[in-house]
């Protein structure tokens, strides 16, 4: 594709080059449609031609069989709840980022918890609609490591432009070993951070494993910290991002369901953070 886009620049640029360094009526009028129909259509013409031709068997869709992974991708205002379920193994579940193993093939299994989302991947996959009530599929086989990003590409709310995620793409090895150490809980220290997030009433909403906290209505935080961005994607994960996060949710992302918390105090709220960052 790049290099039919740059045979067609070169026609156009000698086309230019001739225009501007001919002289006055070098060019006759039948030279010059002669010139614009071979230059301006033949020349086109063949090379989309050919583009057609080499791109329509990476167009076939990739086949799913019974034993591929599958995901499945949930779009909620605004966030991605992702969950793993491999063959033969326990499901896995965390958000806002998504892993794949490179050469694999992974069945995407795409679905809307409250209003229409579309889940896409400009890197990597077309965009597939979720439909509140129905599941859409969407079948992708990463040929390179690397990170793609994702995107909620259908309006669905105040910060639907606040709706991103990563999709990583891992070597087969490190994406297994990856998800095995997903499956255990995180190492848990029940300090003040963990008090202050019970006190809050963060558990109502929020699941941690290892823990009693077992809220579904929120992201699972159980390895919160290994993430790299914050609040689907458009925060870096640091601290002083959790903390204004956690306290103030609709301030970083208008429209999200998590309430702001007013009434918490700079000392729980950096507590909070210090204990959500041991959650890797």
């Amino acid at each position: 594709m790049v290099g039919g886009a740059v045979v067609i620049a070169a026609v156009v640029a000698a086309m230019f080059v001739v225009a501007i360094r001919s002289p006055e009526g070098a060019i006759g009028d039948r030279g010059g449609r002669r010139l614009l129909m071979i230059a301006g259509g033949l020349v086109p013409t063949i090379v989309l031609f050919a583009l057609l031709v080499t791109t329509l068997p990476a167009m076939r869709p990739i086949r799913a069989e019974a034993g591929d992974l599958r995901v499945r991708v949930t779009g909620e205002q605004f966030w991605w709840r992702v969950r793993y379920q491999p063959a033969g193994a326990a499901a896995v579940e965390t958000a806002n980022e998504v892993r794949v193993p490179v050469g694999r093939t992974t069945v995407f299994d795409l679905a809307a918890g409250d209003v229409l989302h579309s889940f896409w991947i400009p890197g990597l996959a077309g965009k597939v609609d979720m439909v509140p009530g129905r599941t859409n599929r969407l079948v992708v086989r990463a040929t390179r490591a690397g990170r793609f990003r994702g995107q909620c590409a259908e309006f669905c709310g105040l910060s639907h432009a606040l709706m991103a995620f990563d999709v990583v793409a891992m070597e087969p090895a490190a994406f297994d070993a990856w998800l095995a150490a997903r499956r255990a809980p995180p190492a848990v220290v029940a300090d003040a951070g963990m008090r202050a997030f019970d006190a809050h009433g963060c558990a109502a909403c929020h699941r941690v494993a290892g823990t009693r906290f077992a809220g579904q209505i929120g992201p699972d935080l159980s390895h919160l910290a290994a993430r790299a961005t914050l609040g689907a994607g458009i925060r870096p994960m640091t601290r002083a991002n959790l903390i204004r996060f956690t306290r103030a949710a609709p301030d970083v992302k208008p429209g999200a369901r998590m309430p702001a918390y007013d009434d918490m105090t700079d000392a729980d709220a950096v507590a909070i953070a210090r204990w959500l960052e041991t959650l890797k």
